[in-house]
């Protein structure tokens, strides 16, 4: 990437429609019988050639024992899921017809990092030689949601709006408690593990434009901190490739009918920041000190917990950031038809009340993939 490339960033905004929805989500490939790790993604990805459609909308991640299905560019929410639900159908059928299982937490509960192989490809040769150890102990799963957003500038200055809202999204979303064989005490162990070893990661700096942007992206080249944007890993940025603002702080989802919520959540988020940005709606840049906070809040407690009206300076309880976000986002949910239904209990807390019960950690993670396979796998396009 060079200066010509950074002027393209533009052109391509310029050129993005506003609220196309991509989603992306990524799942574990597991022995049926064990629900171990397995690494397999070459060989169900070879074998599924024979499905084009399929074939061309999963992609590898960090680890050969990871999948990810995208539902390529709907021209709203409600296409993007249903392409995204009929990828998913014929994803879970690959897998089932080749003796493999999917697993959708945001961690697997009792995987060795060290046994993992890093899948072959040229980026991610890079992130493993650039970061090692960091790059070795990412064995996590999670959700992004892009959408479109028309210029570059309005784009940054949406990320800006967002920066408070992730907590409250990564509470919401929050289902993986177990990491390295044990409880790990969290509600998301991989934000922990995740956002809080990579670089240039989690809740990013407040811009004000692109500007301010493109000179710290200028300054990561010229120093040779990074050699392509993605390497910029933060939870909500600016895809350069897709004229997207992409939401990357959510952990994947045990059932599609979370998955389809969370998605619609997100949507509604980052559309109801771009309308803000053009209206003018006042808004307070807060400090990263205090949405930290919220984030620490997420990790450990997910919707268990109390977060923090940072304007405010108040508690509340963290079930409420559902109906915060959706009355927040009242006006572009109506505009855009999008009504998110989330269940009385997230992944996590579904997790927890059967360790509390005294369920292993076999026997918990086993529930989910079960509920997995029944709600994604069973599905069809609408």
């Amino acid at each position: 990437m060079n200066s010509l490339d950074l002027d393209r960033v533009a052109e391509k905004f310029s050129q993005a429609t506003d609220f196309t929805v991509g989603v992306e989500e990524e799942f574990s490939i597991l022995n049926p019988e064990t629900l171990e790790l397995v690494p397999r993604f070459e060989e169900l990805r070879t074998a599924a050639e024979s499905d084009r459609l399929l074939y061309e909308h999963i992609t590898g991640e960090l680890i050969c024992s990871e999948i990810e299905i995208i539902s390529g560019v709907g021209a709203d929410l409600h296409d993007a899921l249903a392409r995204q639900r009929e990828r998913r159908r014929r994803l879970f059928g690959l897998a089932a017809a080749n003796g493999a299982a999917l697993g959708a937490t945001g961690t697997h509960p009792w995987a060795d990092y060290r046994e993992q192989p890093i899948i072959d490809t040229d980026h991610y040769r890079r992130v493993e030689e650039g970061l090692k150890y960091v790059a070795w102990r990412n064995n996590t799963f999670s959700m992004h949601v892009h959408l479109g957003i028309r210029d570059i500038d309005r784009a940054v200055r949406v990320c800006d709006r967002l920066r408070p809202v992730l907590p409250l999204l990564l509470a919401i979303s929050a289902n993986s408690p177990f990491l390295d064989g044990r409880d790990s005490g969290l509600h998301s162990a991989r934000t922990q593990s995740f956002t809080k070893s990579f670089p240039r990661c989690g809740v990013p700096d407040s811009f004000g434009g692109w500007a301010a942007y493109r000179e710290y992206i200028e300054f990561l080249l010229r120093t040779r901190s990074i050699v392509e944007f993605t390497q910029v890993w933060w939870s909500v940025r600016p895809h350069f490739s897709f004229g997207t603002v992409e939401m990357r702080i959510c952990d994947a989802q045990a059932t599609a009918q979370e998955s389809d919520a969370l998605a619609g959540l997100a949507v509604a988020c980052i559309a109801q920041a771009a309308r803000d940005v053009d209206e003018d709606v006042p808004f307070t840049d807060l400090a990263p000190r205090l949405i930290e906070e919220n984030m620490w809040r997420a990790i450990r407690f997910g919707l268990d917990g109390r977060l923090i009206d940072l304007e405010r300076g108040e508690e509340y309880p963290a079930r409420e950031a559902i109906e915060r976000l959706t009355a927040w986002t009242s006006p572009v949910r109506a505009e855009l038809g999008i009504e998110p239904v989330f269940p009385e209990r997230n992944g996590a807390q579904r997790q927890r009340l059967m360790i509390e019960a005294g369920a292993t950690r076999e026997e918990v993670f086993a529930a989910s993939v079960k509920e997995t396979r029944q709600t994604y796998a069973q599905e069809v396009a609408v």
